[in-house]
This record gives structure tokens, C-alpha cells and sequence, in this order.
């Protein structure tokens, strides 16, 4: 049985200009010490699933219409607010995508750090800041005695992450998930938040689901991918075999679109014409049609279901043979 999963999950919204599905029929899951990612333009759906998994989709405007969610033998949408509340932080963490929003900027990092560890782990005063020096010094920061009694804007861009990292950490969780844990650090700093993650997931097994637009990221972290177009999963695989075959042609596009070092000098990139759905307008038929150039008639008219072959790679594409037999994407 998987560690956390979704199974056909559908989120709906209400605004003013009428209700918006952001998500539907979503199903992804990760293992212990595994690496989920889910990947598409913004807008997809991607951090709404994260969000509605975690209980944190604020009720109203916004509402789980069907679906399930599992975590271990638990399910999390029959839980009192009260009941999610010992597994949010203590066994299930988030690291949000921008770190100077998520850290409270009128208390102190040690505050942030040890509040919830004296919640969940019983923790004193004395056991909470000792742990919190020891979680600062895991993921990077240098004197952490004195960095507890600093305040968010004491701290980098790459720093604030890497205390949201310690604050998800704080319990022990089985399951993290990040979403766009890298994004507006540099290179060097992705890159030692992303080792630091995957360390994470060999070393204690820990679940990990990256919520990302990094195709690159992807490649070299990921154990599995979903691939999200307008709010639904249209392939979902093994990392290796997505990239070295892709069989949905969303997931070629994003792939023809980043630069690549083996590319010819002068070779223009491919972009995706068009532009995502709007999730407020109900589309018949496969929500990538107009942007697609394997488009047939039953697109038009049918929403395509992920086919899965004996791999498990699954494809949501009324043509899928012939995306696989156009020029691969190595």
C-alpha cells in the first residue's frame, strides 16, 4: 500500500463569476522513501491537489467534491479539524513556495521553529531549542544559537527555505511535500535545498511529492512523474521512461520547450503556442486540443482516460501512437 494517495479527487471553487474546477479526477500517490513529482504550467492543478491533500483549502470558497484521500490506512477527508490537525505537522509537512510569505515576520525563527515540536512531541523549552539548533545545523545554517533569536528578514532567500525545510522537518513527518521549493533562489542554492530533500528520502525514507515547472529538476530527483495539464493528469509514469518515451503530446511540448546543452547552435526552442485553459470555462473534449498538433476528431468531442500499459505508464491521448512514433524526445 503507498505511504499517501489521491484517488479521483475533484476540487471546486466558488467565485463570484461562478464555480471553477481547478481540479478533477486526480489520482497520484508516492511510497516511503520515494520521489513524486507533479509537473505543468502554472495553473494546472498542481498545488490545489497539494493544498486540498494537506486540509488546507480554505472552506468556503473552496470544497473537495468526490474522491478520496489516504494516508497510510487514514483517510484524511473523514477526519475532524481537530484529528488532521495531530497529523498535519507531526507526520505529514509542507514546505510552501515562498518562504518569506510562509515565516511569520514578527516572531523569531526559534519561535517558528519550536512551536509546533512542543505541540506534537511534548517537548519543554529547553528539549525544543536544543532540537531546533540541531535542525538548523542539518540543513546548512551556520550559528544556529544565534540565528533562532533572528526574525525572517534577518535571513537569504536561500536561508528563509532551508529554515521552512527545518520547520517541516521539526516531527519527524513521514511525508513532505515541497511545492516549488526552489523557486527565485540561484543555481548553487536549488541545488543544495534539492540534495538536501533527497537526502532526506534515503536516509529516513521519508515520502517526498516536489511540486514543480522544472523539467531538469525532475530528471534527476524524481522517481515518478504526473504530468497536469487544466487541472487533470494526462501521463504518469516512472521518470526514466516518461522522458525517454513520452507518449502525451503536452509532455513533448514541455520537453521540446527547455534548453538543452546538446542542442545545435542556433536551434530556436519550441514553445507552446497557445495558452493553458481557463479553469472558470467548461471545455468539451480533451482540454489540450487547441494547443495540440495530434489532435483528432475524437478530441473534440470525448475527455481522453489515462491507458496505462504493463509498466504503469499511463497516457491520456486518443492518439497516443502517434505521438510515439513522432520524433522521440531523448
Amino acid at each position: 500500500m503507498a505511504l499517501f494517495a489521491l484517488d479521483r479527487l475533484s476540487v471546486e471553487i466558488a467565485t463570484p463569476d461562478g464555480v471553477i474546477r481547478p481540479v478533477e479526477d486526480v489520482s497520484w500517490s508516492v511510497d516511503e522513501g520515494e520521489t513524486t513529482a507533479l509537473v505543468g504550467e502554472s495553473g494546472s492543478g498542481k498545488s490545489v491537489s497539494a493544498l486540498a491533500a494537506m486540509g488546507l483549502l480554505p472552506s468556503p470558497p473552496a470544497r473537495v467534491t468526490s474522491g478520496t484521500i489516504r494516508f497510510e490506512d487514514v483517510d484524511i477527508l473523514s477526519l475532524q479539524p481537530e484529528e488532521l490537525r495531530r497529523i498535519r505537522g507531526a507526520k505529514i509537512a509542507m514546505v510552501f513556495q515562498e518562504p518569506m510569505t510562509s515565516l511569520n515576520p514578527v516572531r523569531s525563527i526559534g519561535h517558528q521553529l519550536t512551536e509546533h515540536m512542543r505541540l506534537h512531541l511534548g517537548l519543554d523549552k529547553a528539549g525544543a531549542r536544543e532540537r531546533a539548533i540541531e535542525l538548523l545545523q542539518r540543513v546548512g545554517i551556520a550559528e544556529p544559537e544565534q540565528r533562532l533569536t533572528q526574525y525572517p528578514h534577518h535571513f537569504s532567500g536561500g536561508m528563509r527555505q532551508r529554515v521552512m525545510i527545518a520547520i517541516a522537518l521539526a516531527c519527524g513527518p513521514q511525508l513532505i511535500i515541497a511545492d516549488e521549493p526552489t523557486t527565485a533562489l540561484d543555481v548553487t542554492i536549488q541545488g543544495q535545498i534539492l540534495e538536501l530533500l533527497k537526502s532526506l528520502t534515503e536516509s529516513a525514507g521519508v515520502g517526498l511529492v516536489l511540486i514543480t515547472h522544472n523539467l531538469g529538476i525532475v530528471a534527476r530527483y524524481a522517481h515518478r512523474v504526473n504530468v497536469m495539464y487544466g487541472g487533470r493528469i494526462v501521463e504518469q509514469g516512472e521518470a526514466s521512461e516518461l522522458y525517454r518515451s513520452p507518449r502525451h503530446p503536452y509532455t513533448v511540448a514541455l520537453l521540446n520547450s527547455v534548453p538543452r546543452m546538446d542542442r545545435a547552435k542556433g536551434d530556436l526552442l519550441s514553445p507552446i503556442p497557445g495558452s493553458p485553459p481557463d479553469p472558470g470555462l467548461r471545455v468539451d473534449g480533451c482540454r489540450f486540443r487547441p494547443r495540440c498538433g495530434f489532435a483528432v476528431d475524437a478530441c473534440e468531442k470525448r475527455v481522453p482516460t489515462l491507458e496505462f500499459d504493463r509498466d504503469g505508464h499511463g497516457a491520456a491521448c486518443f492518439n497516443t501512437a502517434a505521438v510515439r512514433s513522432a520524433t522521440p524526445v531523448a
